[in-house]
């Protein structure tokens, strides 16, 4: 898989939400750590991966 770039956002009802450039993967989390993690999971249901062997970084 190559590089996935996601613009995280201040939500407007607290937390953050992502979204990602090219590809139809949306997910939010209250925190950042929390965001990251639910960014991974959407990532592997979108592709139908095991595993994400990358670093994540969110801009």
């Amino acid at each position: 898989m190559s590089e996935i770039i996601f613009i995280v956002e201040n939500s407007d009802e607290g937390g953050y939400t992502a979204k990602a450039l090219g590809h139809s993967i949306f997910t939010e989390g209250e925190t950042l750590d929390e965001l990251k993690e639910n960014i991974k999971d959407a990532v592997k249901c979108h592709f139908d991966l095991t595993q994400i062997n990358t670093d994540l970084h969110c801009f």
